[in-house]
């Protein structure tokens, strides 16, 4: 029934506060790479200790997502995102109040926890509740969050790092906190956790929503993903459904894929500014790189999204990897400064924006007894490539190479992951499985 449902009000509630928990959660992450200039000038740190600051909080975000992504599956989505936000708004402003390294890593690392388990929460959310004719759109629409949290980083960057210095830029971030009961107010729960719960009424009751027209009955029966209410597998065989009916090979080249893209956004989210702050721009000019970086990702997620609604969503993300590879290869050649924020934005597109895509394919792959943990899994894999990439690159930047190999080193994962993306065995995804007689 949500699958062939209309968009109606119901889904746009959904959206929104999907779309604002991103939001939130873009601004966290972007915020470290924003003001890494400022923070290492005043902890008399070298680039090598600052990959491994930024890095501490990823490290959380890997176990945020397979914890919360796992424990959504028995708690619920609803109070999982709630829990989440909190900590991350948090930590994440207490590390502004930190003066040296360690402290803030600890921070930092705390707030990964809350950032990493809403990612997989939130996507999961909105792919059930979303109806499959424009189910990738709205995910991506719904992703593009995350570019308007690093906009918005950019944005108070260069209003609060002249006047109250980096700490300002982080405690900024406990905002949302404020935004929580709203959310617990207007969020319903998932249909799978209703079902798996046997919460009939309250399933009955979002159903009405979705679909005005629906009549409820004492003896109505639900299929979710396929399953009626009754056949929802146990607690331990929910990761075993990710190998399950052949997905083991898709499974495994969703996680490479995943790591590749993730080293590549955080090496650009971290680096970025430093970089271009090391080819001659001022802090201010860097920061507006970062801007385009974010505005090319909001319109590749959306660009990303309809095309994979219309064509086959597995070779839009080949065709965007390699265009990454492309971009991000020519940001290391002298370029008139046009070009090469066309060049930035494009990268923005086909980094950041290709993740939303590759999210939206992940999610539409498993059935939704084990969508959450599926996408958790996966981005908690891929998350390693986020860890190493602030690290890795770091180190290539305190070693004082020509600026084109250092966005070449950036650039080689982009190569690897159109292969890897192209091996996911989409003739085994849920969507397909379930046409079969």
């Amino acid at each position: 029934m949500a699958d062939d449902g209309q968009f109606t009000k119901f889904h746009g509630m959904v959206l929104f506060w999907c779309a604002m928990v991103i939001i939130f959660d873009g601004y966290d992450l972007a915020v470290a790479g924003i003001a890494l200039p400022s923070i290492m000038k005043e902890m008399g740190v070298d680039a090598a200790q600052a990959g491994f600051m930024v890095s501490s909080a990823l490290f959380g975000m890997m176990f945020g997502k397979v914890i919360f992504g796992t424990l959504a599956d028995r708690i619920g989505r609803r109070w999982v995102i709630a829990i989440s936000i909190v900590i991350f708004s948090v930590f994440t402003a207490a590390a502004g109040l930190m003066s040296d390294p360690v402290s803030f890593s600890a921070m930092r690392f705390l707030a990964g926890l809350g950032i990493g388990g809403v990612m997989p929460c939130v996507i999961a959310q909105m792919s059930e509740y979303a109806p499959l004719r424009m189910r990738s759109t709205l995910v991506s629409i719904m992703f593009s969050g995350y570019s308007v949290g690093g906009i918005l980083a950019a944005l108070l960057g260069k209003a609060l790092l002249e006047s109250y210095g980096w700490s300002g830029v982080f405690i900024a971030a406990a905002a949302p906190v404020v935004l929580v009961p709203f959310f617990l107010m207007q969020m319903p729960e998932s249909m799978s956790f209703l079902v798996k719960n046997g919460r009939f009424d309250e399933l009955k009751r979002v159903l009405k929503k979705i679909h005005p027209a629906y009549i409820p009955e004492a003896d109505d029966e639900f299929a979710i993903a396929g399953k009626k209410s009754g056949s929802v597998p146990a607690r331990g065989a929910v990761m075993a459904e990710l190998f399950a009916e052949g997905r083991a090979q898709s499974t495994f080249m969703f996680w490479v894929t995943c790591f590749m893209c993730l080293f590549m956004v955080y090496a650009l989210s971290s680096w970025l500014t430093k970089l271009m702050s090391q080819a001659g721009y001022s802090l201010g000019s860097a920061l507006t790189f970062v801007l385009v970086l974010n505005f090319g990702a909001m319109i590749g997620a959306g660009l990303g999204g309809w095309l994979a609604d219309r064509f086959h969503i597995k070779y839009v993300l080949a065709t965007m990897f390699t265009l990454a590879a492309i971009a991000i290869t020519l940001l290391g050649y002298p370029l008139p400064t046009p070009v090469l924020f066309i060049l930035v934005g494009l990268t923005g597109a086909t980094t950041i924006g290709t993740q939303i895509v590759n999210s939206a394919y992940c999610s539409q792959f498993y059935p939704s007894t084990c969508r959450t943990t599926g996408v958790g899994m996966m981005l908690g894999v891929g998350r390693a490539g986020a860890i190493l990439a602030p690290i890795l690159i770091g180190i290539i930047v305190s070693m004082a190479l020509p600026m084109e190999q250092n966005f070449m080193a950036i650039s080689i994962p982009a190569a690897i992951a159109v292969f890897s993306i192209l091996l996911v065995d989409h003739k085994r995804s849920f969507s397909m499985l379930a046409q079969r007689p």
